[in-house]
């Protein structure tokens, strides 16, 4: 029986949050400190996603 390579890295999901674009640790910060400077609900899911990003980069 042959043997059968299997890219594994192609398989194992994302860590990182998705609908966040590619930003640094700074810029990160940055769009989490403008989104939570005034208080809007309609912003929470942006507000979760950037501090699992950046939870993602200190692990």
């Amino acid at each position: 029986m042959p043997d059968i390579q299997v890219d594994r890295s192609l398989m194992a999901p994302s860590i990182l949050p998705a609908g966040i674009p590619e930003l640094s640790d700074d810029e990160c910060l940055a769009c989490l400190a403008r989104a939570v400077e005034t208080p809007d609900s309609a912003r929470l899911d942006e507000v979760a996603a950037l501090i699992g990003r950046l939870a993602v980069a200190i692990e």
